[in-house]
């Protein structure tokens, strides 16, 4: 089956949101990268409440460094995810082969992806006061299904980020 992006979680902490991601790659038939250390065994009984009956169904593929995983994948475009982002999300124009990539709930990207990625990161617009960021889960929705929206209705899909 080919996919037409693929979402990737560095290091990720909590079962639970991997869990949900997982269901919702299954739901939109993408692949799910995980790059480790992961902060939790796949057959942690969160990550399977989480995902229900969904995760024999996903495409989950392990890397052990980001690298690896560049190597393997060979992603056509990274689009990086992060509270630190200049960039809104709705700025993206996606297309067939990109990769939605997420840090962290703790800490967030690697630190030298911050200057490494500058131009491809982006961040989810919070116009409320008093929130630094949102559960990674919610976000990692957000922005798959933006994707998602634009490479199955979005004329604009095939262009670049403006």
């Amino acid at each position: 089956m080919t996919h037409s992006f693929s979402i990737v979680l560095l290091r990720p902490e909590i079962p639970h949101n991997t869990g949900a991601i997982g269901r919702l790659c299954v739901g939109l038939g993408v692949p799910l990268h995980l790059v480790r250390p992961l902060g939790f065994a796949l057959d942690d009984r969160y990550v399977a409440r989480a995902g229900l009956d969904y995760w024999p169904h996903l495409d989950v593929v392990l890397h052990d460094t980001w690298d690896e995983y560049l190597a393997a994948a060979k992603p056509k475009r990274l689009f990086f995810l992060s509270t630190h982002g200049e960039k809104s999300l709705y700025e993206c124009r996606f297309s067939e082969g990109d990769a939605l990539v997420f840090g962290n709930e703790s800490s967030g990207l690697p630190k030298d992806f911050y200057d490494r990625y500058n131009e491809s990161l982006f961040k989810i617009p919070m116009p409320g006061e008093h929130a630094r960021s949102i559960n990674l889960a919610n976000a990692v929705s957000i922005a798959a299904y933006e994707c998602y929206r634009q490479l199955t209705h979005c004329p604009l899909a095939q262009s670049n980020c403006m």
